[in-house]
């Protein structure tokens, strides 16, 4: 089995923050935001070991450059990853409420 080095972007860690932060203080619920981090650690493990398996994003222009999505096991979040020999880059997070594909394909 294959274990990939997993590297989060600046970018993917300041959209987790955002995330976290808005559910700890704008809707003042810290055990939520939390579990949300506790999640978005154990997805990055998760990634750790299936990144060579994941199913390629359906946007043309993402799955092109290589990219799939993780989601978060218990939050309504996925991480948009692409994978280059032995490591996994994250390059954004975002909510499962969001065209996150054609989102992340415009900003690329």
């Amino acid at each position: 089995m294959v274990s990939y080095k997993v590297i989060v972007s600046p970018k993917a860690l300041a959209q987790l923050d955002d995330y976290v932060s808005y559910v700890h203080y704008t809707l003042l619920n810290p055990i939520a935001a939390k579990s949300m981090l506790n999640d978005a650690k154990k997805t990055r493990k998760t990634l750790s070991t299936v990144a060579g398996s994941l199913k390629p994003c359906d946007h043309p222009k993402l799955r092109e450059l290589g990219y799939h999505a993780l989601k978060f096991e218990k939050h309504d979040y996925a991480m948009l990853c692409r994978v280059d020999g032995e490591t996994a880059y994250v390059d954004g997070i975002y909510h499962m409420m969001q065209d996150y594909e054609n989102l992340f394909a415009s900003e690329l």
